[in-house]
């Protein structure tokens, strides 16, 4: 669980999380998501960083840690990317449907697309996971 192999993929999967956050969901979602959010004063002007880097690096620990242990020594890109889009789809889709069901946050539209959204950022997450795995027991 605190292998070299498995820092080294959690860095690299938080960087990720924290720059392809900001891509995905801040250049690219928020011009598509602005006209289906239900209420519009839910976001915060700018994020608190720290603690959105600290995410980051949960989100990058448990993934690295899950992917590790469903990839079972096989370290391909396909693995990477089918362990990405099922966590897209249980975060993005599964609890997104839940949040859609019991609050005012996304339309309908913006909980499909921000689902979208999130299985894309997921699924490069494996890519990068994966090639952490693999280059190490490469190496190693």
């Amino acid at each position: 669980m605190f292998s070299k192999t498995n820092l080294i993929s959690t860095i690299i999967t938080t960087i990720w999380g924290f720059l392809g956050g900001w891509l995905l969901w801040g250049i690219i979602g928020d011009p598509m998501l602005k006209d289906h959010t239900i209420n519009g004063d839910l976001m915060k002007e700018a994020p608190d960083m720290a603690l959105l880097a600290i995410g980051c690096l949960i989100v990058g620990f448990a993934f690295s840690t899950m992917y590790s242990k469903w990839a079972r020594g096989s370290h391909g890109i396909s693995q990477g990317v089918q362990f990405g889009i099922w966590v897209g789809i249980l975060i993005g889709l599964g609890s997104g449907l839940i949040d859609h069901s019991t609050s005012n946050l996304l339309d309908l539209s913006g909980t499909i697309i921000n689902a979208i959204i999130y299985i894309v950022h997921f699924a490069i997450m494996g890519i990068l996971a994966s090639t952490s795995y693999n280059k190490a027991t490469i190496e190693g």
